[in-house]
């Protein structure tokens, strides 16, 4: 066994499927821009754009649905 053989070692290949992206929806027209979701947000992915909720980085979201669970209105849901 040489050296070399350490590095022909079979890897598994990361397959696409899984990446997934995180869809959180928010429904623009019943948001009050409250900001409470921005800020209770762990992974900062909410900011505030016109007086509403928007998301800043959909691939930072864990889907803890903290954003969901504090919305007054239930205007955000995240899939």
């Amino acid at each position: 066994m040489g050296l070399g053989s350490l590095f022909k070692r079979n890897k598994k290949e990361k397959t696409e499927d899984a990446v997934e992206e995180s869809h959180i929806d928010i429904a623009f027209e019943e948001c009050e821009g409250c900001e409470k979701c921005v800020v209770a947000c762990p992974n900062n992915v909410l900011i505030m754009d016109d007086d509403k909720s928007s998301v800043s980085n959909s691939f930072g979201c864990k889907r803890c649905k903290v954003c969901m669970a504090i919305c007054p209105n239930d205007c955000i849901t995240v899939n």
